[in-house]
């Protein structure tokens, strides 16, 4: 009798391990997961709204029936700003977690330290932020595609409105790393086509995130330039504000700015927000349109806060891989590119599409001027640029990207 109960104890342990297998591959088989990237420890001003958006975005998703029906499953991870912390990232995120797509990070090294790891490893990565020209043109690959509007974007809206200053002397300070110096390049080249009566007098290059304003302010002084081209945002942002105003390097000379109008940046300048800055950003308040309202009710529905541009991304980034993940319907690297490949879909500003020549999105960005109100720094003279109606020829993007 006891033999007897020690074979009928271990078939239910057996039996009971193997229900428990079942369930949890059943569990898995009813989920797709996203791995997102994103240094969140080192930039929350920008990281934290975007995971809100994000989060929204999968709550969306989920309500509405998941993708195909699986309940859609995001798994973070910070990469503390460092590039080499975003691979291992990206390593656990595949090797351990089964993703079926990489997506996120924010600066541009790191997205492209992701992208280089995507592009060996084949697996498929949607870059949220990172705004290098090199992520989709120099150093792209048919694994990696970018939602955001690039530099060479941003810049061309920018110069749009620069050119037809009467400014001749123009000195530029951005962050000494990838992002900076690609847009200071593709802003000077851009400008110096529609302007070759234009000199670059001055350019300062202060390491991201440890920016000596003083000697900065005071070396772009001496240069007496008319213009001035900023790309530092962040603390960087806000301590060259301070000193240029104490110094008065701003009076009678015209700033054009990367990314001041976005809140997360121009928010934390009060009413030390110099005016008159040509900028891109979000102004989310002077937005009507029904895409831009149903997103803000719901962001503002589910926070108690108003958004920020990092809320815009997060959420489009999630609504992309849904969207492509969706029309793919497989996990498979090479479905998914397939698939994405010149997709189209809603956005809070409007369509998009993901170009199939250079794996970019279609997102646009506004640009406005900077203004005082209130005692906070708000945008005006506002508009939406499409993205579509500021890149290169599709001749010139061939020779820009190497062949997959």
């Amino acid at each position: 009798m006891r033999g007897y109960f020690v074979g009928a104890g271990l078939a239910i342990a057996v039996a009971t391990m193997a229900t428990s297998a079942m369930t949890t591959q059943a569990l898995a088989q009813s989920e797709i997961k996203i791995g997102e990237i994103n240094s969140y420890s080192l930039l929350p001003a920008f990281t934290e709204p975007y995971r809100k958006g994000w989060q929204l975005a999968v709550e969306e998703i989920n309500a509405a029936g998941g993708i195909n029906g699986k309940k859609l499953v995001v798994v973070s991870k910070d990469d503390g700003g460092k590039p080499a912390d975003a691979q291992t990232a990206a390593n656990e995120l595949v090797s351990s977690e089964n993703v079926a797509m990489l997506t996120g990070t924010f600066l541009s090294n790191i997205g492209l330290a992701v992208s280089d790891f995507a592009n060996q490893k084949k697996v498929f990565f949607l870059a949220a932020e990172p705004l290098t020209d090199a992520i989709t043109w120099s150093k792209g690959n048919r694994y990696t595609f970018r939602l955001r509007p690039s530099n060479y974007m941003q810049a061309a809206m920018l110069v749009e409105e620069a050119a037809k200053l009467p400014a001749k002397r123009w000195a530029t300070i951005a962050p000494n790393y990838e992002y900076g110096q690609s847009a200071v390049a593709v802003f000077k080249k851009l400008m110096s086509a529609k302007r070759p009566d234009i000199q670059w007098v001055d350019e300062q290059w202060p390491p991201q995130g440890k920016i000596d304003a003083g000697p900065v302010v005071q070396a772009v002084a001496a240069a007496n330039p008319e213009a001035i081209l900023n790309v530092t945002f962040g603390a960087d942002l806000v301590k060259l504000v301070r000193e240029g105003n104490t110094r008065g390097l701003f009076k009678g000379r015209t700033v054009v700015s990367f990314l001041t109008g976005e809140p997360e940046y121009l928010d934390p300048l009060k009413d030390e927000t110099p005016e008159g800055w040509i900028v891109t950003g979000y102004p989310w308040y002077a937005i009507k349109t029904p895409e831009h309202d149903a997103f803000l009710k719901a962001y503002q529905g589910k926070y108690n806060d108003y958004p920020r541009l990092g809320s815009i991304v997060g959420y489009q980034t999630i609504k992309a891989a849904a969207a492509i993940l969706a029309k793919a319907g497989s996990s498979d690297p090479e479905k998914l590119i397939a698939a994405a490949e010149g997709i189209s879909m809603p956005s809070p500003f409007g369509e998009i599409t993901f170009r199939k020549i250079d794996h970019q999105s279609t997102l646009g960005a506004f640009t406005g001027k900077t203004a005082l109100k209130d005692g906070k720094g708000i945008m005006v003279d506002t508009a939406y640029r499409k993205g579509s109606d500021y890149l290169p020829s599709d001749a010139e993007i061939e020779k820009l990207r190497p062949k997959d």
